[in-house]
């Protein structure tokens, strides 16, 4: 079997920047071959602030990556977020010359045709995805393509982002020696919910909430299409500031703290346990209770999530129309009693999200967590139906039609040669021994959680 492309995902998000190298094994798992990351210091809630500082840090992850993975990456596909993105329904309609087949050129045109659309002045569209179809008035069409019809009419969802902040991004992977993938700038919270996300969940009705260090990004799936997307301004960094500002600690001691003790439910905490911070030059060390450490963390997310519960109920999905709850990651779904607090003030089922559905035997076990998740479903983008596959309508992540030349693929560098093995029975067996090895590796792994 041939083995399929590599893929590298790139997560430039506040609180850190990821790379990930990926490739589809024979099981259609997704292999890990190298991961990198960086601190970031130049992206605030999402938006890059300083382009010199987003570059080295982009140089600095993808060198790591590279080593590990031992190619020379050239192509990425990048997340976008910030409070600059905005969700927008809109409908569009093509009149045919004859009644013949609808045919996938006519959808295809339909769809391109929205990206024309005039949008809020500084910003542009970055996904169109289609709702369902009307052929010659009649609705609820999911598929028009084979359909005999004159006026073919759609509805859409619009994804748009602030101009500039798509031209930082992109100035920032192009000085890092990189070049994004056509079709590869994708809303973060897309790509998370391809690695989170079941099929069962999107056709139930699923809110996935992703908290990530600057912003909380909100998707909400029904009949497997995504209805709305929004992202609130608030993250883990807050719960972060909020703790330097209760406790009068440093903000890598409040990091720590909300990291290794962090509790969402106050009344989890035991009244009785302290946790000794050591003080500064001179100074006796400090003392804070874990019961008042959880005060301060419940109150925020609290908040946070009393913004997704008002932000769902904005779009006038009811509890019932979401059976499958909601599901959280991101960095910020590792707080302890996350779920509980959750389920209480949605009224609605929850459960963390992990990107463990997709991937194979890897030696990178942390990309297992779900402040992953974001980097796994970029590179799971990679390996999306094309626009020319009539599936890929119902992925919600289309392109336009006219597209720019592809580019150039990543380059697996020169390996050492091995020695040839001296017996031809040795290897034949060794060879079968080590795929039984993989398959029963890979099984273990499907069943792990």
């Amino acid at each position: 079997m041939i083995p399929d492309k590599i893929v590298v995902g790139l997560d430039i998000g506040t609180t850190k920047i990821c790379c990930l190298v990926g490739r589809r094994n024979e099981f259609g798992k997704l292999e890990i071959l190298g991961m990198g990351k960086a601190a970031s210091e130049g992206v605030v809630r999402g938006i890059v602030s300083n382009i010199d500082k987003t570059v080295d840090a982009i140089q600095k992850a993808v060198k790591i990556a590279e080593d590990q993975a031992n190619i020379d990456i050239k192509v990425v596909n990048v997340g976008i977020a910030g409070a600059h993105i905005r969700s927008i329904q809109h409908s569009g309609s093509i009149t045919r010359d004859s009644d013949n087949e609808i045919s996938l050129d006519d959808v295809n045109r339909l769809t391109s045709d929205m990206y024309r659309l005039v949008t809020q002045p500084g910003s542009e569209i970055i996904h169109v995805m289609p709702q369902e179809y009307q052929v010659d008035y009649e609705k609820g069409i999911a598929d028009p393509v084979g359909m005999s019809g004159v006026r073919l009419e759609g509805n859409f969802h619009l994804i748009t982002a602030q101009s500039n902040a798509i031209a930082n991004i992109k100035k920032c992977v192009q000085r890092a020696g990189l070049q994004i993938e056509d079709g590869g700038l994708i809303l973060e919270t897309l790509a998370s919910s391809m690695s989170v996300l079941s099929d069962e969940e999107k056709e139930a009705g699923v809110a996935l909430v992703d908290i990530g260090g600057g912003t909380t990004d909100l998707a909400i799936f029904k009949d497997n299409i995504i209805r709305h997307a929004a992202v609130l301004p608030f993250g883990g960094n807050i719960v972060t500031q909020d703790i330097r500002q209760g406790c009068s600690v440093m903000p890598a001691q409040a990091e720590a703290l909300k990291v290794k003790f962090g509790k969402a439910l106050a009344r989890e905490a035991s009244e009785d346990e302290y946790i000794s911070i050591p003080g500064m030059r001179d100074r006796a060390p400090k003392e804070i209770s874990r019961r008042n450490l959880a005060h301060i963390i419940e109150a925020r997310m609290e908040e946070i999530l009393e913004l997704v519960a008002a932000e769902i109920e904005r779009t006038g999905f009811r509890p019932e129309d979401l059976t499958a709850g909601i599901v959280i990651t991101g960095g910020g779904s590792q707080l302890q009693h996350l779920v509980p607090l959750a389920e209480l003030l949605t009224g609605l089922e929850a459960r963390i999200g992990y990107p463990n559905e997709h991937l194979g035997k890897s030696r990178i076990e942390a990309v297992k967590s779900p402040m992953y998740a974001t980097t796994v479903g970029l590179v799971l983008a990679g390996y999306r139906p094309s626009l020319d596959d009539r599936l890929a309508r119902r992925i919600g992540t289309s392109t336009p039609a006219a597209a720019p030349a592809v580019a150039p693929r990543q380059e697996e560098k020169p390996k050492p040669a091995k020695p040839a093995s001296t017996s031809s029975g040795t290897g034949f067996f060794k060879n079968i021994l080590e795929r039984t090895k993989g398959l029963l590796i890979d099984d273990f792994e499907d069943n792990k959680y």
